[in-house]
């Protein structure tokens, strides 16, 4: 059985990636429209072989579309998100507007899938932030062996999470440093981003963190276990795709580092790269264009009772977000939507 599918926001990163692992995963579309504002009303947009074209999200109508992937920001999908799934059209979103709604489950499908089986409370499920979705891939089937107690994690995350300008300015800011005269001031970020890193992702809040890193502590205790406990320092890196992730764990229980790297080797959507040797690593360069979540450097910490340490990357515009949503629609189908 086949699906009629939107995708909204289609002529962003996030949208055209959405785009492209639909095709190639070869999810079940019977129908397919390309939604996008009417600056960009008539951009055309590969999908697989084929190219389609841009409708005006203002006037669509969703009814009889069983799916919608939103990629539009959360003001956009106050508006539309609402309009789409009163008319029985399912919205899979990537903003975090309603990731924190206790009516809305909010999914990883290696970690959570039967949460999808909520989705009628409002006809919308959330898309995760994308540190937190690479980052609950590795800590959920360490969290089943030995109960996870406290998570300190550092991220290095790309500023293709920022959008197309932001990768533009990092384009510009690195020419400008050999090109004289092109010199290129901050305007995306608060400081340069060239060869440089800035430890500030999000607006900062009361207690000094910024809001990217209470959207990790939240969402995964939304996603895992409400009692885990989670710091993180959220960095933006002059790299232009692939989040990366220095994580440390505490456990309720002992995890040897080898039983940790089996574990993690048969767990799905993870790649196991851990050769303790130049090179045996992944970086974010090898992980772009890939589905999985790669897990290297993995290794006891003996500074805290039952420690474990471990190095995590992921293409961010695919498993952090384009790839999840997709990932989240094929659980759809395989427990709700086949059932109706």
């Amino acid at each position: 059985m086949g699906y009629k599918v939107v995708v909204v926001g289609a002529t962003g990163n996030v949208g055209r990636e959405m785009l492209n692992i639909l095709a190639e995963r070869q999810f079940p579309v019977d129908e397919l429209a390309a939604l996008a504002s009417r600056r960009s009303l008539g951009t055309e947009c590969s999908f697989g072989e084929t190219t389609v074209t841009t409708k005006d999200l203002d006037t669509f109508d969703f009814t009889g579309w069983d799916i919608a992937l939103f990629a539009i920001g959360s003001e956009a999908t106050k508006k539309y998100a609402p309009i789409a799934a009163a008319a029985g059209c399912v919205v899979i979103d990537n903003s975090s507007l309603y990731r924190y709604d206790p009516n809305i489950p909010l999914v990883v499908p290696e970690v959570n899938p039967e949460a999808v089986d909520q989705v009628r409370n409002k006809n919308i499920i959330a898309n995760p932030n994308c540190s937190t979705a690479q980052m609950v891939v590795a800590l959920k089937p360490l969290h089943d062996r030995a109960r996870i107690k406290r998570v300190v994690v550092s991220t290095y995350q790309s500023v293709s999470g920022s959008g197309k300008d932001a990768m533009d300015e990092l384009w510009d800011q690195t020419k400008g440093m050999y090109v004289p005269g092109q010199e290129k001031e901050p305007e995306v970020y608060p400081k340069q981003i060239a060869f440089n890193v800035i430890p500030h992702i999000d607006v900062f809040l009361e207690d000094g963190s910024t809001k990217e890193e209470w959207k990790m502590v939240a969402e995964t205790k939304k996603i895992i276990d409400t009692s885990i406990k989670v710091t993180a320092t959220c960095v933006r890196v002059p790299v232009f795709v692939g989040h990366s992730e220095s994580i440390n764990i505490e456990f309720e229980d002992f995890l040897d580092e080898e039983e940790a790297r089996d574990i993690l080797r048969e767990a799905p959507g993870i790649m196991v790269v851990d050769k303790r040797e130049a090179g045996g690593y992944i970086t974010p360069v090898e992980c772009v264009g890939d589905f999985a979540t790669f897990i290297s450097r993995i290794r006891q910490d003996s500074t805290i009772e039952n420690g474990l340490n471990l190095w995590c990357v992921s293409d961010n515009l695919r498993k952090g977000a384009a790839l999840n949503a997709v990932q989240i629609a094929e659980t759809l189908g395989n427990r709700v939507l086949q059932k109706a």
